[in-house]
């Protein structure tokens, strides 16, 4: 059993996640809002959503590669493995997550996601208590 490769995958399907918090989030938070969903008015949700999106802003803005990533390749180094090929669950989330594009394009992108959420504050406002 090779523990690096499990490691690796472990780190990429908890990258997944993020990145299905951060999407899935912002369309439950709309949704919610025209469904009446209390929940998505959660302060902590939201605080905890917003971060979670403002850290990439932030990495995107300072160029800096996200620290799941990196770890995820060195892993996947360690255990002697391509760091694009390998396990099912690799290949398809790979696919899934990385794509290649110039820089600018994610800098774009994630600040304009950024401001969706942003701009969800005031469209959807968060409650302290439900």
């Amino acid at each position: 059993m090779n523990w690096n490769l499990i490691a690796a995958d472990a780190l990429l399907v908890i990258h997944t996640g993020f990145i299905a918090f951060v999407i899935g989030g912002l369309l439950a938070i709309y949704l919610g809002a025209l469904r009446g969903w209390a929940w998505v008015r959660n302060l902590k949700f939201r605080i905890l959503h917003l971060a979670a999106i403002g850290y990439v802003v932030v990495q995107a803005w300072l160029g800096v590669i996200c620290p799941l990533t990196i770890w995820e390749m060195q892993f996947r180094r360690a255990a002697g493995g391509d760091t694009y090929a390998g396990s099912f669950i690799q290949h398809w989330l790979h696919k899934l997550i990385y794509y290649q594009a110039p820089e600018w394009v994610f800098v774009v992108c994630y600040t304009a996601f950024g401001l969706l959420v942003l701009a969800s504050w005031f469209v959807v406002r968060p409650m302290r208590h439900q």
